[in-house]
C-alpha cells in the first residue's frame, strides 16, 4: 500500500502576530511534498523525496534532499500515523528517493535567511522527532533502520542516528559527516554529536576528527569508527537492507492482525483571540502577554477496548493529546510574545480517574501502550517549551491522574481553599493515580513526582500512600503538590499580582530560570540534547561568527570565507 504525495503542502498560510508566516503542523499524507509512505505488510519505507519548490518560508531552494520545518512537519507525521494507522508495521526503513543522494542537512539558505526565533524553535522541533522515532524504537515495538545510498550530511545523518542501524553503500562517494563546524560555524544542533558519543560509542577524539572533516567518512572507515553498522556493495545493498529489516522485525511485538487508528484530520476553529477544540479551549490575552488552557474532562467515566476501537481518534485521551501537541506547536511558532500560559480545567475527575484505571488495566495492549507514550510525549514538549506555566485548581477542576500531570509540570500551581463565594459547587480537589509514578517520565526518566521530591524519599513515599485520595488545598500544600493556596478572599488578588509580575520580568531571565529548575537528577541522551545541545545551538546563532554579515553562514556558497572574531567566549 502506498500512501502518495499530492500537492498542497503543510505551510504558512498567513501573517501571524509577529509579522512572520503562520505554521499549520496538522498535514496528512495525501499532502506530502517531500516524503512517501510506503507499507509492505511488517515493512515500512520513509522515503525522503524533497520537492526543491516547495520550501515552508520560500526564497530558497531545498536541493539535494536538505530540509526545513516543512519537510519535518512531514516526518513527525508519518511517524505518529506508523505507530497509530499501523500496527502491522514492525520495521521502518528510511531512505532517499533520489539517485546517488540521502541528505544533506537542514538546508542553509533557510538558515541564513530565517530569523533566530524560528531557527531556535526548527532545532527544538526537529530534535522532539527525532526523539519520538527512539521512543517508538524503545517502547512501541517499532524499529529504525536507515538506508544510505549516499552523500549524508548535518541533519541527514543525524536522521541516520536517530535509527537502530545504519546501512551505508560502500561505492567509494557515499560518506557520512557533521560538517557544521568547518562549513557553517554552528554544530550539529539536532542531536547529533550527543548521539555520536552517548548512542554510538564513538571515541571523543575520533568524533572530535570527525566532526571537523568537511568530506566525513565513507566504507570501512565509517564502520571502523562505529559512525556505522555496515557498509555494503552497491549489488547487494537492497538484498541486505531487507535481509536486516526481517532481522529487525523479529525481534518486535507488535501484533500481526490488529487494526489501526485512522489519525482523522484534527477540529479546531480559529478564532481572533483564540483556537477552540473539541477538548481544548485555547485563549489569547495579547495586551497581558499570556494565554489561557482550559482542558475538558471526558464526558463520562465510561472506557472500554470497544469504546477506542469505535471512537478511534476521537476517543478522549488521544484526542486530548493529539489536541495539547497542536496548541502548545502553535504557540511556540505563531505567538512568540505570549510568554505565560495559564492551565486550567473543567470537568469530573471521577471520570479522569476511570479512564487511568483503563490505561493502567490494558497497558499491554498495542493502542492504549500508544496513547500512553503519546501523553508522555506531549508533556514533555511542555517541559521544553521556553513559556512559563502556572496552573490554577478551583471549584471544577478535574486535575486528578493523568490530567494532574499539568499541575506537576508547572512552573507554579495555585489551588483554592474552599469555595467561591455564591458557588455551590464543592472544593476543588487533586488526586493523583499510578500512572503518576511512572507512566509519563520527563527527559531524565523519572517520573514528575519523583523528580519534585528527588532529595525527600519520605515525602515521595507519604504522597504515594495519598494515591487516590481526593486531596483538597491543605492537604495538597501539606503533601508538596501545590505551590501556593488562597481562600476566595485573596484569590483574585494574589492571583493577578502573581500573573502581572510573571509577564513583567525579562523573558530571557525567564526562559534560563525555567530550563536550569526543570531538570534535576539524573542525565540522559534527551536531557543532554535540550539542557546542553539546544542552549548552545542557541547561543551559536546569535553571534556573528555565525549569522553575522561576514558570517559563515551568510557567506557559504558566495565564494568568500567568513570572518571570524577569534576571542573564545
Amino acid at each position: 500500500m502506498q500512501h502518495n504525495s499530492g500537492s498542497a503542502p503543510a505551510a504558512p498560510v498567513d501573517q501571524g502576530a509577529a509579522g512572520e508566516p503562520v505554521i499549520d503542523f496538522r498535514t496528512q499524507p495525501d499532502r506530502y511534498r517531500h516524503w512517501r509512505l510506503e507499507i509492505d505488510g511488517e515493512v515500512a519505507h520513509l522515503v525522503l523525496d524533497v520537492d526543491e519548490q516547495a520550501p515552508i518560508l520560500g526564497g530558497y531552494e531545498l536541493k539535494l534532499n536538505s530540509y526545513d520545518l516543512g519537510v519535518d512537519i512531514e516526518l513527525h507525521d508519518a511517524v505518529q500515523r506508523l505507530r497509530f494507522e499501523h500496527p502491522e508495521v514492525r520495521v521502518v526503513v528510511i531512505r532517499s528517493g533520489k539517485e546517488r543522494a540521502f541528505c544533506a542537512g537542514a538546508n542553509i539558505r533557510m538558515l541564513a535567511k530565517a530569523s533566530h526565533r524560528h531557527k531556535v524553535h526548527f532545532c527544538k522541533f526537529t530534535n522532539e522527532t527525532r526523539l519520538a522515532i527512539e521512543d517508538a524504537s524503545q517502547h512501541s515495538g517499532q524499529k529504525y533502520l536507515c538506508a544510505v545510498n549516499g552523500p549524508c550530511a548535518g541533519g541527514g545523518y543525524e536522521l541516520a542516528l536517530a535509527c537502530d542501524r545504519i546501512l551505508l553503500v560502500d561505492d567509494r562517494s557515499s560518506a557520512v559527516s557533521l560538517p557544521e563546524v568547518p562549513l557553517l560555524g554552528v554544530l550539529p544542533g539536532t542531536g547529533g554529536l550527543t548521539r555520536v558519543v552517548d548512542k554510538r560509542g564513538v571515541r571523543r577524539d575520533l568524533a572530535d576528527v570527525f566532526c571537523t572533516l568537511e568530506e566525513g567518512l565513507r566504507g570501512r572507515k565509517a564502520v571502523a569508527w562505529r559512525l556505522v553498522d555496515e557498509a555494503v556493495p552497491p549489488s547487494r545493498f537492497e538484498a541486505r537492507v531487507a535481509e536486516v529489516a526481517r532481522e529487525l522485525a523479529a525481534t518486535s511485538d507488535r501484533p500481526h492482525d490488529a487494526r489501526g487508528i485512522p489519525l482523522t484530520p484534527l477540529e479546531r476553529e480559529e478564532e481572533p483571540d483564540g483556537l477552540r477544540y473539541p477538548n481544548l479551549d485555547v485563549r489569547f490575552e495579547r495586551t497581558a502577554r499570556r494565554v489561557h488552557l482550559r482542558i475538558h474532562g471526558p464526558a463520562d467515566g465510561d472506557f472500554s477496548l470497544e469504546r477506542l476501537e469505535q471512537e478511534g481518534a476521537a476517543f478522549w485521551p488521544l484526542a486530548l493529546a493529539r489536541e495539547l501537541d497542536d496548541a502548545i506547536l502553535h504557540l511556540r511558532f505563531n505567538e512568540p510574545e505570549l510568554g505565560l500560559v495559564v492551565i486550567e480545567s473543567a470537568g469530573d475527575p471521577a471520570a479522569v480517574l476511570a479512564c487511568d484505571r483503563f490505561l493502567e488495566a490494558e497497558r499491554h495492549h498495542w493502542a492504549v501502550r500508544e496513547i500512553r507514550h503519546y501523553l508522555k510525549r506531549v508533556f514533555k514538549r511542555f517541559d521544553v517549551t521556553s513559556r512559563s506555566f502556572i496552573t490554577l485548581i478551583t471549584p471544577g477542576s478535574c486535575f486528578a491522574g493523568t490530567l494532574a500531570e499539568l499541575v506537576l509540570l508547572a512552573d507554579r500551581s495555585l489551588m483554592l481553599e474552599g469555595t467561591f463565594e455564591g458557588d455551590n459547587r464543592p472544593p476543588a480537589t487533586l488526586t493523583l493515580s499510578p500512572l503518576n509514578f511512572g507512566a509519563y517520565p520527563t527527559a531524565n526518566g523519572l517520573a514528575r513526582l519523583e523528580t519534585r521530591f528527588l532529595y525527600d524519599p519520605e515525602a515521595l513515599a507519604r504522597v504515594r500512600a495519598a494515591c487516590g485520595q481526593p486531596l483538597e488545598a491543605e492537604e495538597a500544600a501539606e503533601l508538596g503538590l501545590v505551590t501556593l493556596t488562597f481562600d476566595d478572599i485573596d484569590w483574585e488578588d494574589e492571583v493577578r499580582i502573581m500573573l502581572e509580575e510573571r509577564a513583567a520580568f525579562s523573558p530571557d531571565a525567564l526562559t534560563g530560570l525555567e530550563a536550569n529548575l526543570r531538570f534535576p537528577g539524573p542525565e540522559t541522551l534527551e536531557s543532554k540534547i535540550f539542557a546542553r545541545l539546544s542552549a548552545w545551538q542557541n547561543w551559536i546563532f546569535q553571534r556573528p561568527n555565525a549569522t553575522g554579515p561576514e558570517g559563515a553562514l551568510r557567506r557559504y556558497g558566495t565564494g568568500l570565507r567568513p570572518s571570524f572574531d577569534h576571542q573564545r567566549v
